[in-house]
């Protein structure tokens, strides 16, 4: 497996008619360079990133996870210099930060978004304090979504003729 090292980089840039601030940040890689927005919508997030990327927290760690058409993951400190098949994962700097959910925003291809524990252990979705992935996302044809928005009309249509109608409020 190829390791990517990243080293972060950020710069402030005003929001225009707005006091807030959004920050762009430059995630280095031996492989090249990915430049992220970080909004203020999230501003716990943003604050924590920001804080560990101008400490120097991110230089040298690793994207330890990376799964094929959703995403890839860094932020563990214990990615550091780490020997090959040293399961990572676990590590951050020693806090959470609170949840932030947004109804208006979602994941997409090249969405950052701060990794969490399962609901199961983490009954109030805290992120963690350092761990982020980045949104891969799969490409889809006009076909494919051609195909998965008939398969959506048809199995609304049969809710409806069955007079299921709270089912086709799930949907």
């Amino acid at each position: 497996m190829k390791k990517i090292i990243l080293s972060i980089l950020v710069v402030g840039l005003a929001a225009s008619c707005s006091t807030e601030k959004d920050y762009i940040v430059t995630i280095k890689t031996e492989y090249g360079d990915m430049k992220a927005i970080l909004y203020d919508e999230t501003p716990k997030h943003k604050e924590n990133f920001i804080k560990l990327a101008e400490d120097g927290f991110y230089d040298s760690l690793l994207f330890h996870r990376v799964m094929k058409d959703f995403m890839i993951q860094g932020g563990d400190p214990n990615s550091k210099n780490t020997k090959p098949g040293t399961p990572l994962g676990n590590g951050g700097p020693g806090y959470n930060v609170a949840a932030e959910f947004n109804k208006d925003l979602f994941h997409m291809k090249g969405a950052v978004s701060a990794a969490r524990q399962p609901d199961q252990v983490n009954p109030d979705k805290e992120s963690s304090g350092s761990q982020f992935y980045i949104v891969q996302g799969k490409t889809w044809t006009k076909d494919e979504l051609t195909t998965d928005q008939n398969k959506l009309n048809q199995a609304v249509q049969q809710c409806m003729q069955r007079g299921d109608k709270d089912s086709v409020r799930q949907m």
